[in-house]
């Protein structure tokens, strides 16, 4: 898969302890994280170190990553769910 984690640890590295995040990481996992960039994929296995708080504001978009790097991924998460499913 290359560089970082492998797909089973990220999956459980995915599962938080808020429901929605949950459903936001590991749909994201499923549906797009594949075709991501060997540089995105890292972005996005940094970002499982981030705070469930944080995560969660960034995400539903009621905050902004101050860091360029994670404002990169959290928009490539954000599409993806936007985008139709298939």
């Amino acid at each position: 898969m290359g560089i970082g984690m492998d797909k089973d640890r990220l999956f459980w590295a995915s599962r938080r302890g808020m429901l929605e995040l949950d459903i936001i990481l590991q749909a994201f996992l499923e549906t797009t994280y594949d075709q991501l960039k060997s540089e995105e994929q890292l972005l996005y296995q940094e970002l499982l170190s981030c705070e469930d708080q944080d995560l969660f504001a960034w995400l539903m978009a009621r905050e902004e990553p101050q860091d360029e790097a994670t404002a990169t991924i959290i928009a490539i998460i954000r599409a993806s769910q936007r985008a139709p499913a298939g």
